[in-house]
């Protein structure tokens, strides 16, 4: 994907602290003083332009979330839905690598991971880079609660396919896999904007809900 320059970003960005935080890593353990209470976690990597993570704090104000995002020029898009929707106490967001996660969460901070649409680098010798590659497995569970699950979408089938094996070796227990989501018109589902782009294409969406297994 090709990223627009926005330099404008970075100043807007920083402007805005009480949305994207500063050293997060300041918190790790204790979100609780960010969001003021003890509520579930939920965290997206790769919120991108921030449609979902933005509709599901609005839809679940007894939940809180994060929006991560690497990028200035993804986030500050984010950023303004946010501002847009007035600010959901329940939301955050943090511009750093999905790759780094354990650097600002530890055991049990997050109840929940949501991916969705990433990146499918789909040549073999990418796989590592793959956020349901065994390597992120871990990292998701070394931050999730014990049974902690992952929230998956894409359009892509092969990576669909990758994840189903991959989660699959990795002991975890498949939930809920949906080959066309939209097909079976799920009531809760809040699109993201590769979501409405796809699906109005006639573009399958895939979808499935995974858990890690305790092994207490």
């Amino acid at each position: 994907m090709r990223l627009r320059n926005k330099p404008w970003a970075e100043e807007f960005i920083n402007s805005h602290p009480e949305i994207i935080i500063p050293n997060p890593e300041n918190f790790k353990g204790n979100w609780r003083e960010v969001f003021g209470n003890d509520n579930p976690l939920h965290i997206e990597v790769g919120t991108g332009k921030g449609q979902f993570v933005t509709g599901m704090a609005l839809a679940n104000p007894d939940i809180n979330y994060i929006g991560i995002e690497l990028y200035d020029s993804v986030i500050v898009s984010a950023l303004e839905k946010v501002i847009d929707a007035n600010t959901p106490p329940n939301l955050r967001l943090l511009k750093v690598n999905g790759a780094d996660l354990d650097k600002y969460f530890t055991k049990n901070d997050v109840s929940r991971v949501y991916l969705n649409f990433s990146d499918p680098w789909p040549k073999k010798r990418h796989a590592k880079r793959r956020l349901t590659h065994e390597g992120f497995l871990k990292l998701y569970e070394s931050i999730l609660i014990d049974n902690g699950e992952i929230h998956f979408k894409t359009d892509n089938r092969g990576l669909f396919e990758y994840s189903l094996i991959s989660m699959s070796e990795y002991g975890m227990l498949l939930k809920f896999v949906s080959l066309d989501l939209h097909a079976d018109e799920p009531e809760d589902n809040i699109m993201t904007e590769y979501e409405e782009k796809f699906s109005a294409k006639g573009q399958p969406i895939y979808r499935l809900e995974s858990q890690f297994i305790s092994k207490k």
